[in-house]
């Protein structure tokens, strides 16, 4: 019986997804009118719906830096959205806010090296340098640049704006 409870919780977990997006941008009006919204709210909370509407609570988001524009205010709203949050930090995300962060998120890395069925991805908030891709590594998947994109499909930009504000499984970025 002892085993029966562990083969129920992976069959549970199978169907949970992997998913990235960066550059949410909490709170920063800039940043709203920038993209088209009339303020941070409603840029907020298009945000929120858009995410939660492709998101389960089993599944993990990796959050590819920038979750606010350098301010801890705004990390609440984290909780509204669905799933298990990874964060690798971006440059708008400050080292003294890692702990705040933590109470809203599970994880906070610089870089991942992701292994998948595609193959080695290194996971940052700025696109690396194409060098480190002939290492084993096939792909970059990264925010940081916004609507603008490398040409170079070893790059996969997940910036919110590129990615209609959804976060994206590997299959939709590689497959």
């Amino acid at each position: 019986m002892g085993h029966t409870y562990p083969r129920q919780l992976n069959l549970l977990n199978m169907n949970a997804k992997i998913l990235f997006i960066s550059d949410l941008h909490l709170g920063h009006y800039n940043m709203a009118i920038r993209r088209g919204f009339e303020n941070a709210e409603e840029m907020n909370q298009h945000i929120i719906k858009s995410w939660n509407s492709v998101v389960n609570k089993k599944d993990t988001v990796y959050i590819l830096g920038d979750i606010t524009m350098e301010k801890a205010a705004d990390y609440p709203l984290l909780n509204q959205l669905l799933g298990f949050k990874k964060v690798v930090l971006g440059n708008h995300d400050k080292a003294q806010h890692i702990p705040q962060l933590l109470k809203y998120v599970n994880s906070v890395a610089g870089m991942v090296k992701f292994g998948s069925p595609y193959g080695n991805i290194f996971l940052t908030h700025c696109p690396i340098h194409p060098s480190e891709l002939e290492f084993g590594v096939k792909y970059n998947i990264h925010g940081h640049v916004h609507e603008n994109t490398i040409d170079d499909i070893r790059y996969k930009n997940v910036s919110c704006e590129n990615i209609d504000y959804k976060p994206k499984s590997l299959e939709e970025l590689l497959g």
